[in-house]
């Protein structure tokens, strides 16, 4: 074998075996940079204030905007959870905002009428992946799905998701709050 080769084959060894004890670290330095924590003091405090965890709105938020506060939905929806206007209002009238005049576009109002929201889906489902549903499609069809035998067994939980789009959006926040879950452990 050419000196050369025999060079280029020992960096590539090394290489890989640099890789394969640093990987885990690498990894999740990747992952952590694909799955920020943006707006921590915020997600934090109305995460308590309506006793949900942070992981869940991060990924509700990665999700719906990619921490975009500028952020537009071709449905309308807007800002950092996407919310119609329609929705923030209502919301905000049930769970008032510090500062009345702020806009759906307005990051402390956004998170906090988007983590109420979260919470009454929670309560009124009971489920994790039909409160999700809800926050995509909305609450009257999702109860029109739960009051159907083609969607639902027991007129609680979702067998199947009609919409694709909401069917899709309830994996993909549910695999990024596995991921949140993983990457910033709670005690």
């Amino acid at each position: 074998m050419k000196k050369g080769c025999m060079t280029g084959l020992v960096l590539v060894v090394v290489l890989a075996a640099i890789l394969a004890f640093a990987w885990p670290q690498l990894s999740q330095g990747v992952l952590k940079v694909l799955y920020p924590q943006r707006y921590t003091d915020l997600v934090e405090q109305e995460a308590a204030q309506f006793d949900l965890d942070p992981g869940l709105v991060y990924a509700v938020i990665k999700t719906e905007s990619g921490f975009d506060p500028e952020a537009r939905s071709h449905a309308d929806a807007m800002g950092l959870m996407q919310l119609t206007q329609g929705t923030f209002d209502w919301v905000a009238s049930l769970y008032p905002l510090e500062d009345p005049a702020a806009s759906v576009y307005d990051p402390q109002a956004n998170i906090h009428c988007g983590c109420a929201l979260l919470r009454l889906l929670l309560d009124q489902y009971g489920s994790l992946d039909v409160a999700l549903a809800a926050y995509n499609a909305g609450m009257g069809n999702v109860s029109q799905w739960l009051e159907s035998g083609e969607y639902s067994h027991d007129g609680e939980t979702l067998h199947t998701i009609p919409y694709p789009e909401t069917d899709a959006y309830v994996k993909k926040v549910r695999r990024a709050y596995e991921i949140y879950q993983s990457l910033y452990p709670r005690d």
